[in-house]
C-alpha cells in the first residue's frame, strides 16, 4: 500500500526536528565522554597513553569517514532505512565491545562499528532535515545543533553515575541499549513530499566482455560523484578553507580527549574532571543557536570566513590559558570561553562552505572534507599521547600542540582569504576597465591615428551631443 508524503514545513517536520535533536546528542555528543574513561581502560588493558588513545580517536574519525558510504545508502534506501541501520551498528558496537578482552577488539567494536552506525544516525537525520525544511532551515539547523550541546552536558553525568557502579563494560552495555534510541530516530521519518527528495537509482549494467574496465569506470564515477577533487583542484576558497580545517583539526579534538585526565593528574576530583565537559555543555545549549542565527544574517554574510577564523584563533589562545594553570576555577573558565569558539566553529564551519562552493555540489565538497578530516581525528589523540609518553605524563605539551595547531590554521586561513578577497576585487575593476574600453571604441581609433587626436575628442562631443539634441528633439 502506498504511503503518504509528508509536506514541506508541515505538522511533522518538527517531529522530525526533534528526532534530530536526540540523534544528534546520541551521535555527535558521545565523544565527549571518552575521555572519563581514558584513565580506566588505561588500567585495565595495561596500556600507553597513545595506545590507549586511539579508541576515541578510531571513533571519531569514523563519524566523518562515513559520509560518502552514508550518502550512497541515503540515495539508495532512503533516510529512514540508513538512520535504523546506524542505530543497530552503535548499539551493536557497545554491546560487543563489553566483552572485549584486548585493545584491538575494542578499536573494532566500540571504534570503527559504534563510530560507522552514528556517522549513519547523524548525517542521515541532517539529510533530511534539509527537504523537510526550505523557508525556515537555517532556523531548523540551529535548533538541531542544540541537540550536540545536549549530548555533551547528559553523556559525561550518566558516564560518571554509571562508571562508580557498574564500571566500564557495565557501562558499554548500558550505553548499546541507549544507542537503540537511534532507531526510533529514524523511525518517524517518513518520506517528504518535494522535488528534491532523493531517488533510488540503479547503476548501469556494466560491459560483459570488459568487466575490468566497466568496474574501474563506475568507481572513477562514484568517486567523482561523491567526492569533489575537482572543486579542490580549481576554487582556491574551497582549496584553502579544506587545508585550515583539516590542520585545524589536528589541534581542535586534543582538549576533548584530555581535559578530563589532565584535570585528575593534577589534583581535581573524578566528580569536578567530569563537570568540566558537563559546564561545555551546558554553554553550547545558548551559545550554538545564537551563534548559527548570527551566522545566518545577511549583514555577516561577507565577513563569515573571518568570524570562522576569528574563532579558531580564540579556541588556539584559550588553550595555551589551560596549559598553564591547572586549578579548579581556571579550568572552568577555560571551558566557558573554550565553548564561545567551539560555537562560533561548529555554526560557521558549514556556512563557509555553502559560501564558498556551489549548492549542487556542496554534498560531494563535504564529503572529501569530512574524508580528509577524519584522517587528521585520526592521527591527532595517538600523536598527542606519544607526546605524553615522551613527556612523562607533561599535559601542558599537549595543549601547546594544540595551541599551535589552531594558531598557525587561523593565520593561514585568516591571511589566504584576505589576499584572495584582494585579488577578486582586482580582476573586478580590471574587467570592468576593459569593459569600458571596449564600449568606447572610438577611443581606441585616436590611437592609431594620431594625427586626428585633436580633432578626435571634438567629433566625439558633437557626436554625443547630437545623439542628446536628437533624443530632446524626439
Amino acid at each position: 500500500m502506498p504511503q503518504a508524503l509528508e509536506r514541506v514545513e508541515g505538522t511533522w517536520a518538527w517531529v522530525v526536528l526533534l528526532a534530530t535533536v536526540v540523534s544528534q546528542g546520541l551521535s555527535l555528543g558521545f565523544p565527549a565522554c571518552t575521555g572519563i574513561f581514558f584513565i580506566e581502560l588505561q588500567h585495565e588493558f595495561q596500556a600507553s597513553n597513545s595506545e590507549t588513545s586511539w579508541y576515541p580517536s578510531i571513533l571519531t574519525a569514523m563519524i566523518h569517514a562515513g559520509g560518502p558510504l552514508c550518502s550512497i545508502l541515503v540515495g539508495r534506501f532512503g533516510c529512514r532505512v540508513t538512520v535504523m541501520l546506524g542505530g543497530l551498528l552503535a548499539s551493536l558496537g557497545m554491546v560487543t565491545s563489553s566483552f572485549c578482552r584486548t585493545l584491538s577488539e575494542l578499536y573494532l567494536t566500540a571504534g570503527f562499528l559504534t563510530g560507522l552506525g552514528m556517522c549513519f544516525s547523524f548525517q542521515g537525520t541532517i539529510t533530511v532535515l534539509g527537504f523537510y525544511f526550505s523557508r525556515r532551515r537555517a532556523i531548523a539547523n540551529s535548533l538541531a545543533s542544540m541537540g550536540v550541546s545536549l549530548g555533551i552536558t547528559l553523556w559525561p553525568l550518566l558516564s560518571r553515575y554509571l562508571l562508580e557502579d557498574l564500571g566500564w563494560r557495565g557501562t558499554f552495555l548500558i550505553f548499546g541499549g541507549v544507542l537503540l534510541h537511534c532507531c526510533v530516530c529514524g523511525a518517524v521519518l517518513r518520506p517528504v513530499a518535494s522535488s528534491v527528495t532523493p531517488k533510488t537509482r540503479e547503476c548501469p549494467p556494466l560491459p560483459s566482455k570488459t568487466p575490468a574496465v566497466g568496474c574501474l569506470a563506475a568507481c572513477g564515477h562514484a568517486i567523482r560523484r561523491h567526492l569533489a577533487f575537482d572543486i579542490l583542484r580549481h576554487n582556491t576558497g574551497y582549496r584553502v578553507f579544506t587545508l585550515g580545517t583539516v590542520w585545524m583539526i589536528l589541534g581542535f579534538t586534543i582538549p576533548h580527549i584530555f581535559l578530563v585526565p589532565y584535570a585528575r593528574h593534577h589534583g581535581v576530583g573524578e566528580n569536578k574532571a567530569a563537570l568540566l565537559i558537563t559546564i561545555i555543555g551546558i554553554s553550547n545549549i545558548f551559545l550554538r543557536p545564537a551563534a548559527g542565527l548570527v551566522a545566518g544574517c545577511q549583514r555577516f554574510a561577507k565577513h563569515r570566513r573571518y568570524l570562522f577564523t576569528l574563532a579558531v584563533l580564540l579556541n588556539g589562545l584559550t588553550n595555551l590559558v589551560c596549559a598553564m594553570s591547572a586549578d579548579f576555577k581556571v579550568l572552568v573558565g577555560y571551558c566557558l570561553v573554550l565553548s564561545v569558539s567551539m560555537s562560533g566553529i561548529g555554526a560557521l564551519l558549514f556556512q563557509v562552505l555553502m559560501d564558498i562552493v556551489p549548492m549542487d555540489r556542496f554534498s560531494s565538497a563535504l564529503g572529501l572534507l569530512t574524508i580528509l578530516e577524519s584522517i587528521s581525528i585520526l592521527i591527532a589523540p595517538p600523536l598527542a599521547g606519544l607526546l605524553l609518553d615522551t613527556t612523562e605524563n607533561n599535559f601542558s605539551y599537549i595543549f601547546y600542540m594544540s595551541s599551535f595547531f589552531l594558531i598557525s590554521a587561523a593565520i593561514f586561513m585568516g591571511g589566504s582569504f584576505w589576499a584572495q578577497q584582494k585579488k577578486d576585487e582586482n580582476d573586478r575593476q580590471a574587467a570592468v576597465g576593459g569593459a569600458i574600453t571596449e564600449a568606447t571604441p572610438e577611443q581606441n581609433f585616436t590611437l592609431v591615428n594620431p594625427e586626428d587626436s585633436k580633432k578626435q575628442p571634438c567629433a566625439e562631443i558633437l557626436y554625443v551631443t547630437s545623439i542628446c539634441e536628437s533624443q530632446d528633439e524626439v
